[in-house]
């Protein structure tokens, strides 16, 4: 039996839960593993290895050839990582370069030969569908336009409130660009404006949010950041406003490739192509016009395995989904949603945004049990803030990571806060306090213990705030709790009070 059948083989014969995906791109492949299929995967492993495959495209209508020769190589590598990582089911996507070129069919079947793998070459429609499903994934009710700019292509998908509309696929990749245009930025504007005019679904998307996903347009997003000073750099929901983003990309794309370079946070590999990247998104939002544009994390590969679920498992909330598994892993009491009850009766009125987000950071409330005490509230602020959740914004991801942080004892005017606090209002900032505090005590009254919690509760009125308890937990009480009620108490103006029933 060849390498190749074993392979093979040993691949089909597992029943392991994780799941890889090696998307075969114009510019880039990438290998992604995943710990399971399931409403918010956990990448366990992200390589990246740029090939340029489809930089021969436009002018010979070939792969690259040193680009074959990288990815064949890298591929094989790729297959060999996943064998040793027990992984139970594998996906391998081609896209525009692969689908366009001639001799793409007989790439295919030489890495299927020299690895086993069975790779599928997918039509642009289908990529476009599978990147706007990527997209609901990470952001569930979008409702605007999406884009995806690979090497090779722009797919541009309508999105109605979740539901996928309208899609198209135009070969206005910056690889192809760059051929076409003999490398000046400036011949490329009317191949752009051309392919856009003859989309008049476009304009039923003016003022509504645009979600551009890519690696060429997240280096864009990267970018914008540290133009602006932006104190959290999280490509995930970084929203900027249309015209500021239209400006940006305009400047971007009339940079030499020197000027780029000296930029920090541009690949040396991506400087070339940069500028049609941006001249790309300056023309596609100078033509629609959106209200807002909002990054995308997710796209192609997490389309995929959102595709692969079913119904009733997409309709989860990916944030509390990640936060309950989250939970599960490292939690010692599982005591989050009894803990999201229990709070309720603090926060009447409030909406379902900010409901699920309270569920949330009950969810995360014994993040940090095993790290040391004195750095606990540090480190579960950092965690919470830097952690790859999806379904949330900057600010939500703000209010979460300094809600952890006072559960943990740390404190509002502590300098380690100071970017969190930025991101949110006077209000929120105080509600954050609020939920912290109270996490703080009903983790201290019961140690986490759920039955415990279960038999006491908060009751609110205009001057006062009361934990109940029955007669028989009495001995729960002690001078830990009685402060830390007065500290819950305080945060809402009111004065503490403990109260027994039978």
């Amino acid at each position: 039996m060849t390498l190749t059948l074993q392979r093979r083989s040993s691949i089909e014969a597992r029943a392991t839960s994780r799941v890889a995906v090696i998307d075969i791109g114009s510019n880039s492949i990438r290998l992604v593993v995943y710990d399971e299929l399931n409403r918010s995967p956990v990448p366990l492993f992200n390589e990246k290895i740029m090939c340029g495959l489809g930089r021969t495209v436009e002018k010979t209508g070939r792969l690259n050839p040193e680009g074959v020769t990288l990815a064949l190589d890298n591929i094989d590598r790729f297959a060999r990582l996943i064998d040793g990582m027990d992984v139970g089911q594998v996906e391998v996507l081609a896209t525009a370069a692969v689908r366009d070129a001639s001799d793409g069919a007989a790439f295919v079947s030489a890495i299927e030969q020299r690895t086993g793998l069975t790779v599928r070459t997918i039509a642009g429609e289908e990529e476009a569908r599978l990147s706007a499903l990527g997209v609901l994934s990470g952001t569930p009710g979008a409702d605007g336009l999406m884009g995806d700019l690979g090497g090779g292509s722009l797919e541009l998908v309508g999105l109605d409130r979740g539901v996928i509309g309208p899609q198209v696929t135009m070969p206005l990749g910056p690889l192809r660009l760059l051929e076409s245009c003999g490398g000046k930025v400036s011949n490329a504007n009317r191949i752009i404006d051309q392919h856009l005019e003859a989309l008049p679904w476009l304009s039923g998307h003016r003022d509504r949010p645009f979600y551009p996903v890519g690696g060429s347009w997240r280096a864009l997003a990267k970018l914008h950041m540290e133009q602006v000073g932006h104190p959290l750099h999280i490509i995930h929901h970084y929203c900027v406003p249309g015209a500021q983003m239209r400006d940006f990309a305009g400047v971007i794309a009339r940079q030499s490739r020197s000027s780029l370079d000296k930029m920090s946070s541009v690949s040396r590999r991506r400087s070339d192509t940069l500028p049609f990247a941006a001249l790309a998104m300056e023309r596609l939002l100078r033509h629609v016009q959106p209200s807002m544009v909002v990054f995308s994390a997710h796209g192609l590969r997490e389309g995929l395995l959102f595709d692969m679920l079913s119904p009733e498992i997409q309709r989860q909330d990916p944030l509390v989904s990640s936060c309950a598994s989250l939970a599960k892993r490292i939690g010692r009491f599982a005591q989050g949603e009894i803990m999201a009850g229990w709070t309720t009766s603090l926060f009447a009125g409030e909406d379902e945004s900010a409901g699920r987000l309270r569920r949330a950071a009950c969810l995360l409330s014994d993040l940090g049990w095993s790290e040391h005490p004195d750095y606990r509230a540090e480190h579960a602020y950092l965690r919470v803030l830097r952690m790859p959740f999806a379904g949330i914004d900057h600010d939500e991801r703000a209010f979460l990571a300094l809600t952890l942080y006072i559960r943990y004892g740390g404190r509002m005017e502590d300098p380690h806060v100071a970017m969190a606090r930025s991101l949110l209002d006077s209000a929120n900032a105080a509600k954050a306090n609020i939920l912290g505090l109270t996490l703080r005590l009903g983790q201290t009254l019961t140690g986490g213990v759920v039955t415990m919690l279960q038999r006491t509760a908060l009751s609110l009125d205009e001057e006062t705030l009361y934990l109940i308890l029955p007669e028989d937990v009495r001995a729960l009480i002690g001078d830990t709790v009685q402060r830390r009620l007065d500290s819950v108490a305080k945060s809402l103006n009111r004065r503490g009070a403990i109260v027994s029933r039978s």
